[in-house]
């Protein structure tokens, strides 16, 4: 039979629909019943692509004894910790504050009222690995409800207020180029010389947003040992197991220290600001290393990761027929079958061998170039090329065969936003008009199906079903974010219109008047213990650094100085922990680097096709402290706004503060004022 959640859409809740424990999403009618019922909450949270949440599913609450015990004595709560971040961040500051540790599968216990006092991860069946087995666990709890409940209703109240830490983001701070001077210093001392990134063991999670730091300190300092560490760890990262060679796209982290061996899921997130972060260092480097991966990674999500309509999914499982990775992973007997006479010079290419490298299987991963590996062959590079593109195709030929990971295809606003944002940089970059129209149809997609209420948004949708849940503060930055992006490569005023107005929403349900920055959640969201606010990067930029962001940006679209007033005070607000932490808030030190680095404003007034040779000047090379407006005299944004034309000519003004130089006609003359 199944439970409380047959009717839900998100497919990590689906997952777990007819477990024999009586699960209810979160909501009124489940907190009702514990309150009525007086018992625990286990709120458990998990998500589709995580692999110790199919794990314990199967261990325990596939169990029949196991769910007995659940439902005799709890009223059972799944999450999806995609779909409900908020609760997802609350229980787990509860749990880290508990145990020094977090991770999901995240397993909590809660008082009727909704206050957490006791949590964990993953428990085994039995127990094993120095912890106790999950039956164990339950016995204890209930027995302590039962024996000691006001102590525990006492020590979760204290708890509750504990982890409620209202950031302030207000107070006063100034922001000093110095800042970034040292954050570098930092960089250098945690850099893996070695194998790339900032920490020198394993797992090993795609810095991008630090390595974004690190480019635009690069560029404008011509740092070459800046340059040095974002490049290493690009490199390493695209030519380790992390990336997936055969299909395009990367794994969520690496388990070890080398990138060779991932954590197998693939997020919609990771490959956004990794695609982004590469078409970067395509820009200033020219390396066409990175330009493959970018192309390599926003291919495999047209291919793999989009709905008709227009919405990116969500993610690919770790698992496929129940085991980690095996989707991905080649026995070189296979290889051999497969490529023929090329066998030879493709295993070599990518580190095959008889034994593997992981579980006497091979994870694939690249160690020399393809053209040098190709000389050992007596291959020119171009032969060689064209040998590991044709042995690509009739790899990802055999592997599509294969049992497929399960796909998470639920649409979630935000991670629309990142992905919005890379297709449509990269489109205008890379001059990919498949990838621009698929950043147009995306954000067609989400205006139709994500907004209520005039300029709200809602957090998550799948198809045969409409959008739903109250979104939050990174739904409305992020989308914010990549709608900008959009209107710099298409110029279309609507979106940059609904840019401002989500910037608009955000000000008034998010934001925090007594502390500065904002809520992740809305002034008309549900009631919870506490109301969130995160500060610190994650896996994705900080919800509140990303609306930081925005507001820079809105501010040198239009000149509104209350929009970089706020933002400043934010970013300033965090100087010491920014400077003594860059790796946790790379994205906050993204916005002191712009707020410092005297951006400018691009305005080119026109017809369109007549500006073409300004837009390819100011589209020329990486120029990331410059924003750009273009189209008609007043064509719907501020920066456009008295800026005639030169003798019926289009015309290209650079500013800087919204105080301009003297309105240029030719490209020559444009590239001189640009520098």
């Amino acid at each position: 039979m199944p439970n409380q959640l047959a009717n839900e859409t998100s497919p990590y809740l689906l997952q777990h629909k007819n477990n024999p424990v009586d699960w209810y999403p979160w909501g009124y009618e489940a907190l009702t019943l514990a309150k009525e019922t007086d018992r625990p909450i286990l709120v458990s949270i998990g998500y589709a692509a995580c692999h110790w949440c199919h794990v314990m599913e199967h261990e325990s609450f596939e169990d029949e004894e196991t769910a007995a015990l659940m439902n005799q004595l709890f009223v059972n709560i799944k999450v999806d910790r995609e779909e409900r971040p908020d609760i997802d961040t609350i229980y787990m500051s509860a749990a880290q504050t508990m145990t020094g540790r977090g991770g999901w599968p995240l397993n909590v216990f809660l008082t009727p009222e909704g206050e957490p006092f006791y949590a964990g991860t993953y428990f085994p069946p039995v127990p094993r690995y120095q912890m106790p087995s999950f039956k164990q666990v339950l016995l204890s709890v209930a027995d302590a409800w039962e024996k000691r409940r006001d102590e525990l209703v006492k020590s979760a109240a204290d708890l509750a207020a504990h982890i409620d830490q209202q950031y302030i983001l207000k107070q006063e701070s100034v922001l000093e180029p110095m800042l970034t001077d040292r954050a570098i210093t930092q960089y250098s001392a945690m850099f893996d010389s070695q194998f790339g990134g900032f920490t020198k063991e394993g797992p090993k999670f795609p810095p991008s947003m630090s390595l974004e730091f690190l480019l635009n300190h690069a560029w404008q300092h011509d740092d070459a040992d800046a340059l040095e560490m974002a490049e290493f760890t690009l490199q390493k990262m695209a030519y380790g197991g992390m990336y997936d060679q055969i299909g395009g796209g990367f794994a969520r982290y690496a388990v070890d220290a080398e990138w060779l061996v991932p954590h197998f899921e693939k997020m919609l997130y990771d490959n956004a600001l990794l695609a982004r972060v590469y078409l970067h260092a395509w820009q200033l480097t020219g390396n066409p290393l990175y330009k493959r991966i970018v192309e390599e990674t926003l291919d495999w999500v047209l291919l793999e990761m989009t709905h008709e309509d227009g919405g990116f999914y969500s993610s690919l499982d770790a698992d496929s027929e129940g085991v980690e990775g095996k989707f991905y992973v080649w026995e070189q007997a296979e290889m051999e079958a497969i490529l023929g006479e090329d066998a030879p010079f493709v295993m070599a290419y990518y580190q095959v061998r008889e034994e593997g490298n992981w579980e006497e299987v091979n994870i694939l991963n690249v160690e020399e170039d393809v053209a040098a590996v190709g000389r050992q062959f007596d291959l020119t590079p171009q032969q060689a090329e064209a040998k590991i593109a044709a042995a690509k195709a009739a790899l990802y030929a055999v592997r599509a065969q294969r049992v497929w990971p399960g796909l998470d295809d639920k649409v979630l606003t935000a991670w629309n936003g990142l992905m919005l944002a890379a297709f449509a940089e990269a489109g205008r970059v890379l001059e990919r008009d498949d990838y621009t129209a698929a950043a147009v149809r995306n954000a067609e997609f989400l205006q139709q199906t994500m907004v209520t209420n005039g300029n709200r948004l809602l957090r998550t949708w799948k198809a045969g079903h409409r959008a739903k849940l109250n979104a939050y503060l990174e739904d409305y930055a992020y989308l914010a974010d990549g709608l900008l992006a959009l209107y710099q490569t298409t110029f279309e005023p609507r979106w940059f219109a609904w840019a401002q107005s989500l910037t608009a929403a955000m000000m008034t349900h998010f934001k925090d008047e007594e502390n500065g920055g904002f809520f992740d959640t809305s002034d008309d969201h549900q009631r919870l213990i506490f109301r969130p606010k995160t500060i610190q990067d994650n896996a994705t930029p900080s919800p509140n650094a990303m609306a930081a962001r925005v507001l820079l940006l809105l501010n040198l679209f239009t000149g509104d100085g209350t929009y970089a007033d706020y933002a400043e005070e934010m970013t300033a607000a965090l100087y010491q922990a920014i400077v003594q932490y860059p790796t946790g808030f790379a994205h906050w030190l993204g916005n002191a680097w712009l707020l410092m680095s005297e951006p400018k404003e691009v305005a080119i007034v026109g017809d369109l096709d007549e500006a073409r040779p300004l837009l390819a000047v100011v589209r020329s090379g990486f120029r990331p402290n410059v924003v750009v407006a273009a189209g008609a005299v007043d064509g719907g944004v501020p920066l456009l706004k008295d800026r005639p034309l030169v003798d019926g000519m289009a015309a290209a003004y650079v500013c800087h503060n919204f105080a301009c130089l003297a309105p240029v006609t030719s490209a020559n003359d444009l590239g001189k004022k640009l520098g």
